[in-house]
């Protein structure tokens, strides 16, 4: 039985920061983790009065907190694993995230209010296993990324009772089955699935012949190296209609270790697409695709695909690194203390007269930079190089606290 209702639009929340950029920029939903038990241990994460205030802000903004539990916790780990459960609860979240199944017992009987997501790293791939975890008291399965939106749907029209399917949506992704890889526990010590993975997958390797030791030979892909383990990052936005007809409850976006200028970006994108396919129609949607793909071009990005959605997987990704066609200039605080213009905490230069963007909720607005002034001197300007600083600027338009400004990437000048 298929979920009928609106995609949820669930975001990451590493920081505080990121947390108010995926509210503001029209995330349904958050999701982030303590500072133990996520899989995600080097994320900003939040400890116990950080949480409530997360949760707090969360909840007041009308949406929902859910709390990333999914490390598999040893014996000697389940009687803490369940006291931060007991928190979490009474502070208020809306659901834990768990991947193993002991785990998912355990919190069931030992904290039966705190409703359940199962999380990804449980590689659930069948409506046998979704059947199985909705009887164990379960609201949310989020599917292994190997599972197509065709496969979704079926799960779903197999399912008795209606449960909530989530599926990833945007992002990095693991080269791992389901991310549940043991690379860097073997060359590093740091377990993945204890939340420190160090990421070998993006390293560069080349093959030894065995009788030829200590003659090592590049696995040529282009000029900038050989990366053959590195997945292509994940980008459903060409296919929301089709995970809309498989009845998908929540599209989630990857990237607890982003910066909030990644996530404003893409929450904004995938808000408005959203917003567009549920009130227009898949007509309009389509008709819109090329400037919502222009949006996430915005964040920065490795090379991307739409994963096992559609079909298998084009891998490696190469080489080429990151990408992105704006840069993240500065955020808006609130109007200025006289009520002139609007006040500024200044991320990366820019100069007056530049052609800058303004990211809202509601699109972007282009203007011109004027001059502005400086807070901490009251001295007027043309450009200023120093990060975290205050200006001021007069706009021709209204803006809200959290609007984005950004710019062209570029090389700095001076």
């Amino acid at each position: 039985m298929a979920y009928t209702g609106k995609m949820e639009l669930l975001c990451p929340a590493g920081s505080m920061d990121a947390l108010e950029a995926a509210l503001h920029f029209g995330a349904d939903a958050v999701y982030a983790g303590m500072k133990r038990f996520g899989l995600r241990a080097f994320a900003g994460n939040f400890d116990e009065p950080s949480l409530r205030m997360a949760v707090e802000k969360t909840h007041r903004a009308g949406k929902k907190f859910y709390l990333t539990m999914n490390v598999f916790p040893y014996d000697d780990q389940l009687e803490a694993f369940v006291g931060a459960a007991r928190l979490a609860h009474a502070i208020g979240v809306d659901a834990a995230i768990v991947s193993d199944l002991g785990a998912i017992v355990t919190l069931r009987r030992e904290v039966p209010g705190l409703p359940i997501h199962v999380s990804t790293q449980a590689s659930t791939v069948n409506s046998a296993a979704v059947e199985h975890y909705r009887q164990l008291g379960c609201q949310r399965v989020i599917l292994a990324r190997e599972v197509s939106i065709e496969r979704a749907g079926k799960i779903n029209a197999n399912l008795e009772e209606q449960m909530e399917l989530e599926m990833f949506a945007h992002g990095a992704s693991c080269m791992a089955w389901s991310g549940r890889c043991m690379l860097s526990a073997e060359m590093t010590g740091r377990s993945a699935n204890q939340g420190a993975c160090a990421q070998p997958c993006r390293w560069q390797y080349a093959v030894m012949e065995m009788k030829r030791p200590g003659e090592y030979m590049p696995v040529c892909e282009d000029e900038n190296g050989t990366y053959i383990f590195s997945a292509k990052d994940l980008n459903l936005m060409p296919v929301l209609p089709e995970m809309k007809r498989a009845g998908i409850a929540s599209l989630k976006v990857e990237g607890r270790m982003k910066t909030e200028y990644y996530v404003a970006t893409v929450a904004a994108a995938y808000r408005r697409g959203i917003d567009i396919l549920e009130q227009q129609g898949e007509e309009a949607f389509r008709a819109a695709l090329p400037s919502l793909m222009e949006e996430l071009s915005c964040a920065s990005h490795r090379d991307s695909d739409t994963g096992f959605a559609v079909t298998a997987p084009e891998q490696p990704a190469g080489a080429e690194g990151f990408h992105q066609t704006r840069e993240y200039i500065a955020k808006v605080a609130e109007d200025c203390p006289d009520g002139k213009g609007v006040r500024f905490l200044l991320k990366n230069r820019f100069f007056a007269g530049d052609e800058l963007e303004l990211l809202t909720p509601s699109g972007v607005k282009m203007l011109t930079a004027p001059r502005f002034i400086r807070e901490k001197t009251g001295e007027e300007c043309d450009t200023l190089g120093i990060g975290g600083e205050i200006i001021c600027m007069d706009l021709p338009f209204g803006v809200e606290k959290g609007d984005i400004l950004r710019g062209p990437v570029r090389n700095h000048r001076g």
